[in-house]
């Protein structure tokens, strides 16, 4: 059993995505079995909690033991972490800071995108690790697979994003105009097949969807992205989660974080049709 403090107003589904991944893979099944209680009572639908209200989970052992991540590195500074799909950032931050106290959320992948994340886990490698990231000294490089075939081997894509808050979409626009920001992507192609193209791609700025909604703009969707890819096409692959990978993480930093500029850390996971 886990007991868990609701900090804020928010509905029981979203505070369990954000807080407790191993509910959330099973949530059916807990509110159809009532195996959640919120202030002591056994509840079977999504409510909307309270700050300060308790939630108790009881997951089997085989469910509690399902992994939602996995620690890659971890020093006295900072700690890596390689976050499975369908598992939310803060989710992977809560169970991180419920061990280690200190821990701190530096940035985040989309639910359905594995892969690489950086916590910091003291007060100045958390300036340090947001700076790197703002002044892209963070280099982070993803591996996807798209439908398409890419026009050149490699390139540097520029475009400009505008965000739908209200429908929590991107758009992507050629040139720019009023409301948009300038992002700039770089790809590599590393496999062809006859309909999907493997491709690591390197972000030189960093925006909400900018990989999916950028391939998606010149064609080339992410497999399995079911927001702006191809939704006919993945059904008849069963890709309902983008074959997105944040692969490899790596920091030019200096002063006492200077060491971490020998290190590349590199995601389990690949890019790939699921089984």
């Amino acid at each position: 059993m886990l007991r868990l403090t609701v900090d804020k107003t928010q509905t029981l589904k979203e505070f369990t995505e954000n807080n407790y991944a191993q509910a959330s893979f099973v949530w059916n099944y807990l509110l159809k079995n009532k195996e959640i209680k919120v202030n002591g009572k056994k509840v079977g639908e999504d409510i909307t909690l309270a700050e300060g209200d308790t939630v108790c989970y009881y997951l089997t052992a085989k469910q509690a033991e399902k992994a939602a991540f996995y620690i890659v590195y971890k020093d006295e500074n900072i700690l890596i972490a390689d976050k499975e799909s369908g598992v939310n950032s803060e989710a992977v931050f809560a169970a991180l800071k419920r061990e280690y106290e200190n821990c701190r959320f530096i940035h985040r992948l989309d639910r359905n995108t594995k892969g690489l994340l950086a916590f910091a886990l003291n007060g100045e490698t958390e300036s340090a690790l947001k700076q790197a990231f703002k002044e892209r000294t963070a280099e982070k490089i993803y591996h996807a697979l798209c439908f398409g075939d890419f026009p050149k081997a490699r390139d540097v894509l520029t475009a400009y994003l505008q965000k739908d808050e209200a429908r929590s979409l991107v758009k992507i626009f050629d040139n720019p105009i009023r409301g948009t920001e300038r992002i700039v992507t770089e790809y590599e192609v590393l496999e062809r097949a006859k309909e999907i193209t493997k491709v690591q791609i390197t972000l030189r700025t960093g925006k909400t969807h900018q990989i999916r909604a950028h391939l998606a703009h010149i064609g080339c969707p992410v497999v399995g992205d079911m927001k702006y890819g191809k939704t006919l096409e993945n059904k008849a692959r069963s890709a309902a989660r983008q074959c997105l990978v944040a692969k490899s993480l790596s920091f030019d930093l200096d002063g006492e974080l200077s060491y971490l500029k020998e290190k590349r850390f590199v995601s389990r996971f690949e890019a790939e049709l699921p089984q």
